[in-house]
């Protein structure tokens, strides 16, 4: 059972854990599992996907491909791809090497329950296993779909997104950032995947390029947004409501929104992103507004 999004509308609540059950057990099915030495590997990859989470990006995915009329097989597909690379870059962002963290989403870390050695596997397989979904037929008989799948989440994942945000993030806790490269640190680290997330919907679909944008641009002031926000929880949430270690970027001297602009200021930046975020959805005519809904959650959400 998925854990209830607290601070959601309740009709965006209910749809929320609706999908978050729905893509966990289409993770659960994808996951492999194995009564072999290395069973090891899988239970530690189980372990970091399958013990909670709001699983945001996925509800992106499906909602935004939704708009196209996508069958819910591939989008739950594409899905759940996602959130495998998200749930491999908490797994190696969690280790000794970058937070040393105790807690994950309520539960020990993967190297707390494991080891060291088996969670950086386990999040090299996560990541490798995301590609292999992506590039099945299952998820989309037009193998140009499918390209366009892996080259879009191999970016976002990759030197110029994810990965190069988490260098920057490093590189912080020695270097003093100013806002603009706080923001693009954080565009990269955290935007570049929900861009994919909701791009990923209008791949799968067809989109025209006006639509494709609209959901990037929106994703990433989406983005942003929740980053903002996961920045000024860290700073003021008890470690029982976010499921996850507290004060850490402080505590690694690392440069964030709260740190460089205060709280307040921190705050009503969020609440701008959060209103440009809707703004780009007109194009939709309405039918758009779980999106929206999704947007509010992000700025009120305390966990």
């Amino acid at each position: 059972m998925a854990p209830s999004p607290r601070d959601a509308k309740p009709e965006l609540k209910v749809l929320m854990n609706e999908t978050a059950e729905a893509v966990n057990r289409t993770m659960d099915r994808l996951l492999p599992a194995a009564e072999m030495a290395e069973d090891r590997l899988y239970a530690a990859m189980r372990h970091g996907v399958l013990g909670g989470g709001k699983r945001l990006r996925p509800f992106l995915a499906i909602h935004c491909a939704n708009l196209f009329n996508v069958d819910t097989n591939r989008s739950r597909r594409v899905a759940a791809a996602i959130e495998f690379v998200h749930c491999y870059s908490l797994i190696h962002d969690d280790l000794p090497a970058m937070d040393d963290a105790a807690l994950r989403r309520g539960h020990p870390t993967v190297h707390r329950a494991f080891d060291e050695a088996t969670a950086i596997l386990a999040g090299d397989t996560l990541l490798t296993l995301a590609f292999e979904i992506l590039s099945d037929p299952e998820t989309h008989p037009d193998p140009y779909v499918r390209c366009e799948l892996v080259k879009s989440l191999a970016q976002a994942a990759g030197g110029h997104g994810m990965a190069g945000g988490q260098m920057l993030d490093i590189i912080g806790e020695t270097q003093e950032f100013d806002l603009g490269t706080i923001s693009r640190m954080q565009r990269m680290k955290t935007g570049k995947l929900m861009a994919f997330a909701c791009e990923s919907g209008a791949i799968l679909g067809k989109a025209s390029e006006p639509h494709r944008r609209a959901l990037c641009n929106y994703a990433h002031d989406l983005g942003l947004a929740f980053q903002v926000t996961d920045d000024i929880l860290d700073v003021e949430s008890d470690p029982q409501d976010t499921g996850k270690d507290s004060g850490k970027d402080a505590a690694a001297g690392k440069s964030t929104f709260v740190s460089t602009m205060g709280k307040s200021e921190a705050l009503q930046r969020a609440k701008m992103l959060i209103k440009q975020s809707s703004a780009h959805l007109k194009i939709f005519e309405g039918r758009a507004e779980i999106l929206k809904d999704l947007a509010e959650y992000v700025l009120a959400r305390r966990a």
